[in-house]
Parts: C-alpha cells; structure tokens; sequence
C-alpha cells in the first residue's frame, strides 16, 4: 500500500508554524504577486499576519491603450492599490524602477534593504532569480533582477550593520530575516505547495483589478484556475481530494542554530 501523502499547508498553518507576523512581499511589476502569490497572501491576511507589498518597476511598458506611460503607470499604481486591498495588504510601496531595463545594482539594493528595514518582515516572498526554461513568461528578465536584487537583500545586507550605514545613521537598524519563499521557481526547486482551496475568487478578483493588462480576462481566469488546480495535484497527489495550490522555493535564511556567517 502506498503512503498517503501528508496533507498541504494553509497559509494558517504557515503562519504558526514559523511563527510569522509581518511578511513583505516584492513583484516585479503591478499585477506579478497577484498572479503568483496573491492566495496565499490573502490567507496570511486573513489569519493576522500584517502583509505589506512592494512593486519594483512602474509597469510603464506594459498593458493595453495607454495614452502614454506617464498614464499607464498611474493606472497600474492604483490597480495595485485596488487588488491590495482585495487580498487584505496593509501597505503597498512603489520603488518606480523602469520597467524592462530592472536591474540587481547597488542602489536598487540599497532601497530595498531600506524597505526591509522599515517593514522588519519575519518572512520575504520575491521572484525566483532562477530562470524557469519551462516559462519564459514567468522568467521576465524583470523578474530575474527583482529576484536577485531581493535575495542580495535579504542576506546578507539587510542583516549587515556595516552595509548602507547611512540607513543605520536614520534608525533603520540591521536585522535578520527568517525566510524566503520564492515564486515562479523552476520545478527541481519546488519544496513547498501552499493550499489555498477557497482562497480560488480572492485571487481572481485581485486579478480583476488590473484591467489594463487582460483584453482576454475569461481566458486569463481559466487559466489561473487550471494552474492552481495542477500545482495541488503535483504536490497532494493524483488520489488527493481536488484544490487549489500555490509553489514556493522555501528558503531558511536565520533558522535555529544559525550563528552570525554561517
């Protein structure tokens, strides 16, 4: 007889889990997070964990009859706002990097690590900084920089009392983030499947919010749908009951027994 796979976590179950209560959560342009994330933010949300977001770029480059990218960055910002709010975000912060030429330098670091500083997350979700040959849409070179840029962030400067000190100068003191759970990650580093059965209209209505960006928006629910159904299935099993997931490269960056550097 075959083990009977162990039953997925809940954004709940996370939450007390790992002890979380603050998560800040970065996407490359407005409408990413919503696309990978966004279920199970809103059931961080829901249980009590403060969740703040953050958008690197503008998203001036993309979406659908624009009077020019002055104006589609403002119908994008407040799209954002829209669809936070639907998942129950706190704060939603604006980084106005261009979009399409992000990259992971030092001062796009610099802000983040600011950023980090202030929110003081318990847990960080970003872009994978892997690039996924199996979705090239996933692996935007966008998405690439903001991983990459968040995860030099993460570790080890935001943690670094001699990294940024003008940021020390201002009160923001070093701190050590707990974990990473990064999105659009390639298969082979897939380790955690969050269920969020239930949470399926919540994400699709924060996909609602970006207008601008689906001229075909029933194919695009269609499709978030069957994905959520299919990464449930690759994680629970084929016997499992039928729901709703969404993949993580969970990462430990300051667990137990860590000491400073290694």
């Amino acid at each position: 007889m075959s083990a009977v796979p162990e039953s997925l976590p809940t954004p709940a179950d996370l939450a007390v889990r790992h002890g979380w209560r603050t998560v800040l959560a970065f996407g490359a342009h407005p409408d990413d997070l919503d696309f990978d994330a966004s279920a199970t933010l809103a059931g961080l949300a829901a249980a009590g964990v403060r969740v703040e977001l953050c958008v690197v770029t503008d998203g001036d480059a993309g979406g659908f009859d624009s009077d020019g990218p002055e104006a589609m960055t403002a119908r994008r910002h407040a799209e954002q706002r829209a669809a936070a709010a639907v998942i129950g975000a706190a704060d939603v912060h604006f980084l106005g990097e261009r979009d399409g030429h992000l990259e992971p330098t030092h001062e796009v670091r610099r802000r983040i690590v600011e950023l980090m500083r202030r929110v003081r997350p318990d847990v960080v979700l970003c872009p994978h900084p892997e690039r996924d040959w199996e979705s090239m849409q996933a692996s935007h070179p966008d998405h690439l920089a903001c991983g990459e840029a968040v995860v030099r962030a993460a570790y080890p400067a935001v943690e670094n009392p001699y990294a940024y000190p003008e940021l020390a100068d201002a009160g923001l003191d070093a701190f050590r983030i707990r974990h990473l759970m990064l999105y659009t990650a390639p298969a082979a580093r897939r380790n955690l499947t969050v269920d969020v059965t239930g949470l399926e209209d919540v994400k699709l209505r924060a996909l609602d919010a970006h207008v601008s960006q689906h001229p075909d928006a029933p194919a695009m629910r269609e499709a978030v749908r069957a994905k959520l159904t299919r990464r449930h299935r690759e994680a629970a099993g084929p016997d499992a009951p039928a729901g709703s997931g969404e993949a993580y490269h969970l990462v430990t960056v300051n667990g137990d027994g860590v000491i400073a550097g290694f």
